[in-house]
This record gives C-alpha cells, sequence and structure tokens, in this order.
C-alpha cells in the first residue's frame, strides 16, 4: 500500500464526530445540490496510469493485471488472485474452479443480486435458497441445517457479504466442514470488511468481488477471484482465457472450455490505484454511517446490525421501515438518491420460476424485500450532504 494516510491493518477507525479525518472537503457540495446514491471518483493518479497503459499499448491483458492480482490478493490475505471481466464471471469462473459439476446443488442467499444465483446456473449447478437472518440480511446458519437435514444433492455454500457486512463465516464454515462441502464467498460488495479481524477473501474456497462503479473501490468494470488454493486459481485462470494451459507450455494449448472473462490492462490500471485509497474509502464509509446510526437511533426505523466479531464496510447504509415507500418519496423531493436493494428476492425473480428449489417460502427475505431502503453513505458525502440526509429522514417521521 502506498497511501500513507492510512495504516491497512488499522483502517477502522472512526470519528463520528467530525467526519473530515478521510481528507474530503466537509462541505464541498452546496447546500441545494442533490445527494446521489452513489458517486464514484477517480483520481489524477488513476487517469495517469490509464495514459501510460494508452501509450504502451498492452490493453487487453499482461503485466499490469497480474500486478493487479498480486496486489489485490495480498490486501485480502490469500496466495492468489485472479482478474475477470466483472463480478458475475469471477462468480462463474470460480465454481467451475471448485469442481461444480451439472446438476449439483448450491445453497445461497435469495436476497442479493441475481448474478449470485446466477452464477450456480451458468456453472451447470442448481442454486438452493435458504433465508436470511432478518438482522443481518445475510445466509441463516439455521436455514442452511435445515435444507442439508432435507436434501443429499448439495455440494456447496455460496454465502453473500451484503451491503459491506459479512456472513457468518465460522458457522457456515463449520457447516461445510460437517458436510464436505465447499465455500466460496459472494463478496462483491465487501472489500475490506472482516470476520474475527480476517478479510473476507480467506474463509472459504474462494470468494469473489466485484468493482462495478458503485462499488467501494471500481476498476469501472472487473471483478477478482481469491484464493489460497493453488488448484484452484490455476483453473479458474485457464477457464478466463478460453480454457488456455496456465503451466506456460504453449499459448495456444486449450486444455478444457472456458470463456474470455479477462480483464483489461486499462480496468487494472484503474484498480491498482483505487486499491492503495480503499483504506481510506472504507474509513469514511464507516465514518458515515457512525453519523447516521447516531442521528437516526430515536427513529421508528431500524439502522444496520453490526455482529461484535464482524467489521461492516458500507458498500450500502441499509435502514427498514413498513413505511418505506413513503421514506423514499420524502426524499426524493430534497434530491436525495435512495436505493431499494432488493425489491424482488431472487426467488420470485421470473427468470427463476422454472427453478423448483425457487418455490420455497422464505419469509425473512420476503420481508426484508418490503422494507429496505439503502441512503447515501458513499466516500464522497460531505458533511452537509448527511446533515441533509439526517434532516429529511428525521422531517419525514416527526412530520407523521
Amino acid at each position: 500500500m502506498t497511501d500513507t494516510e492510512t495504516n491497512p491493518e488499522t483502517d477502522g477507525g472512526i470519528d463520528a464526530g467530525t467526519g473530515t479525518e478521510s481528507g474530503y472537503d466537509g462541505d464541498s457540495r452546496g447546500d441545494t445540490t442533490p445527494v446521489p446514491i452513489a458517486d464514484p471518483e477517480l483520481s489524477a493518479d488513476a487517469r495517469e496510469r490509464v495514459t501510460a497503459i494508452l501509450e504502451d499499448g498492452r490493453l487487453a491483458d499482461g503485466p499490469e493485471v497480474r500486478a493487479f492480482e498480486e496486489e489485490f490478493a495480498t490486501y485480502c490475505g490469500a496466495n492468489e488472485g485472479v482478474a475477470t471481466s466483472n463480478g458475475t464471471t469471477a462468480l462463474h469462473a470460480a465454481l467451475e474452479a471448485v469442481g461444480l459439476d451439472d446438476g449439483d446443488a448450491v445453497i445461497t442467499s435469495p436476497f442479493s443480486f441475481v448474478a449470485s444465483a446466477n452464477a450456480i446456473r451458468l456453472a451447470g449447478g442448481t442454486p438452493v435458497f435458504a433465508d436470511i437472518d432478518p438482522e443481518t440480511y445475510t445466509l441463516d446458519p439455521a436455514d442452511v441445517r435445515r435444507i442439508l437435514a432435507d436434501r443429499d444433492d448439495v455440494v456447496g455454500l455460496l454465502p453473500v457479504h451484503l451491503y459491506g457486512l459479512p456472513a457468518d463465516m465460522p458457522t457456515l464454515c463449520a457447516i461445510a466442514d460437517e458436510h464436505d462441502l465447499f465455500v466460496v464467498e459472494d463478496a462483491c460488495q465487501a472489500h475490506g470488511a472482516k470476520v474475527d479481524g480476517q478479510r473476507v477473501g480467506t474463509c472459504g474456497d474462494a470468494a469473489c468481488f466485484s468493482f462495478y462503479p458503485t462499488k467501494n473501490m471500481t476498476t469501472g468494470e472487473g471483478g477478482m477471484i481469491v484464493t489460497d488454493r493453488d488448484d484452484v486459481a490455476d483453473r479458474a485462470a485457464s477457464f478466463v482465457n478460453h480454457g488456455r494451459d496456465v503451466s506456460g507450455t504453449g499459448s495456444y494449448d486449450h486444455v478444457c472450455l472456458g470463456h474470455n472473462f479477462r480483464m483489461t490492462s486499462i480496468a487494472a490500471a484503474i484498480g491498482r490505484v483505487q486499491l492503495e485509497r480503499l483504506p481510506k474509502f472504507n474509513r469514511t464509509r464507516r465514518e458515515n454511517a457512525a453519523v447516521y446510526d447516531e442521528e437516526l437511533a430515536d427513529l421508528p426505523l431500524e439502522t444496520p446490525t453490526v455482529p461484535t466479531d464482524r467489521r461492516h464496510v458500507y458498500h450500502q447504509y441499509t435502514v427498514r421501515t413498513d413505511d418505506r415507500d413513503a421514506l423514499a418519496a420524502t426524499l426524493a423531493e430534497r434530491d436525495i438518491g435512495t436505493g431499494i436493494y432488493y425489491e424482488t428476492p431472487i426467488h420470485r425473480q421470473p427468470a427463476y420460476e422454472t427453478v423448483s428449489t425457487a418455490a420455497a417460502q422464505l419469509p425473512a427475505a420476503e420481508l426484508a424485500a418490503d422494507e429496505v431502503l439503502s441512503l447515501p453513505v458513499h466516500q464522497e458525502l460531505s458533511a452537509g450532504d448527511r446533515r441533509t440526509v439526517v434532516e429529511a429522514v428525521r422531517d419525514h417521521f416527526t412530520s407523521q
């Protein structure tokens, strides 16, 4: 890391009283300026790195991508990294690499972006949905155990670290060990989040990240698989490059079926700079969340629950209320962006009508879909923006 303002190992510090520790101007946005739900920012360093890649001419793949893979894996505490074109392709390639076979069942969350389950299907498997913990919105280990007691075709778990909060990985990994299941972490929203002081990405057989523009760090589009298993890394690296032999014996020796899921050198160049800034980005998001926690605590809505063994990095700051739609309308009237993640659980999506396991009753996920609302929490928020959001939320409830 070259971010001299932040120690990556202690980037969880919060000064909620000032909100200025991040280095951003506390009142850079005017009071009448809209407050967006996301605001990706690329530095001059990233632009310079991209220009250098354009001048070099090696645009598709190469040393820049290899360097990003190594640096991101090191950040996560993993041995290997395999860059991909986006988070969905990372999930697909990781499932292929851990050995998912056609028809194999994988337990995952119904309360996520549809890519979590799509990747299982694209790799030939069948998603089986377990319900969520209503407080953390992540996979409920008790419901996972219920499913395993009824089925003998489950080969793996794909827990989702939703909104930047890790799933209960110690319990889920213990269940996986008991039943000889693989674990692929969907960490697409959780760059730098921790469980028991350990960054997500090394809890299972592999983990997948997304670098979409709204994520805590971005490459524009891009993804990454990290793993401690050399065999998984080799198979994933082959799969994302048309099944080529990664041993180096021949650049056109194709040893298995694969796709072109490669990351571009331009994306990697942006990612390397963003990774340097990620600890500061995460610290700022946590500062913003701490302000919301304090200022909204007395209102009739639920703010995020964070178990003591986990560190949230707030890809989203998600509140919960049965007055969700009216609250969203109030904030929209004040030009404050919000998001509903996710209004329709995956098992209720039209694309899943033909998936037999989609008929399950998952009450916690379905109720959450009716009540959750995400507020702006990104690193570009000013102190004025936070006041605008807090005042709008408070006004909505006090006016009732």
